[in-house]
């Protein structure tokens, strides 16, 4: 049974930084492309940011290219998300998914219905 969850989140000022942790179980972390997705009060879920199964390309939405960074550490099924230079518009519930497929496309990462399986989340708020 896939297993994900997210931590790391919390409380920062603008201008801060963050790192989300996903851990992986219950499927061969290292076969599939990952992703984080949010979700903003009263919004749907957003893709954010993709990584290969073996974490050699990224991909990000154009709100956040530059701020936050995805990386993966293969043997310890482990997913991350480095956040900076935090903004209010960033609060969210961060989720870490599994793409159905093994390893997507940079067209295919950003489509949150490509992936089969979704954290409960981690809440990241940004206020001073």
């Amino acid at each position: 049974q896939v297993h994900l969850v997210e931590s790391g989140g919390g409380l920062a000022q603008p201008g801060g930084s963050l790192r989300l942790s996903c851990a992986a179980s219950g499927f061969t972390f290292s076969n599939y492309g990952m992703s984080w997705g949010r979700q903003a009060p009263g919004k749907g879920l957003e893709w954010v940011a993709g990584i290969l199964s073996d974490g050699t390309s990224t991909y990000y939405a154009d709100s956040v290219k530059g701020r936050f960074t995805i990386s993966r550490d293969n043997a310890e099924k482990t997913l991350y998300l480095d956040i900076n230079s935090l903004k209010p518009a960033d609060t969210a519930l961060y989720f870490c998914g599994k793409f159905r497929w093994g390893d997507f496309t940079s067209v295919q990462a950003m489509d949150v219905a490509l992936y089969d399986n979704w954290g409960r989340g981690t809440q990241v708020t940004v206020s001073s």
